[in-house]
């Protein structure tokens, strides 16, 4: 049990070092299209940014987390905000038509207002989700291994790899 809590732990601080990252890139290349994804070693970040740079601004992601900045942990496009929209606005829309006999065509507009409300409700719930379940800005030891970039299609990618000291 302890592996599995200790590999949660450790995907949700890469998780928190990837969105910390992408803001800082965000701050210092506004017009910059980045996407990313967490792995259990580190992360993926996809966009047109030189090796150098993402080995700079990690660096200052971690150490901006340790200094305390754990807003930088949580951002708004992260996947996890589609996901607790997705299932919000889903389950919303089958409670709103589950056990009536009515037709598609009467059931829509119900479905549709549930499903909507839900998303509006998602927005601020992705966000508590993402700071208390997928992210953890409590970096301590983790540092960066190196990072390894290459073309992935027409786009960049970097693998960032995390480990401890």
């Amino acid at each position: 049990m302890n592996f599995f809590r200790s590999l949660i732990e450790r995907v949700a601080q890469n998780h928190a070092v990837e969105h910390a990252t992408i803001h800082l890139l965000a701050q210092h290349y506004p017009s910059l299209r980045l996407a990313g994804r967490t792995t259990a070693s580190g992360f993926l970040l996809y966009g047109q940014v030189a090796t150098e740079v993402i080995v700079e601004t990690v660096m200052e992601a971690l150490e901006r987390l340790r200094n305390g900045e754990h807003e930088l942990a949580v951002h708004p496009n992260c996947g996890t905000n589609v996901v607790v929209g997705g299932v919000l606005a889903g389950l919303a829309a089958w409670l709103a038509t589950g056990g009536r006999r009515r037709s598609f065509w009467e059931q829509m507009p119900l479905a549709l207002l549930a499903a909507t409300a839900a998303l509006l409700i998602a927005q601020p719930l992705g966000l508590l989700v993402q700071e208390r379940v997928t992210t953890s800005p409590a970096v301590g030891d983790l540092c960066l291994r190196q990072v390894v970039s290459g073309q992935w299609g027409r786009a960049m990618a970097h693998r960032v790899e995390l480990g401890r000291r």
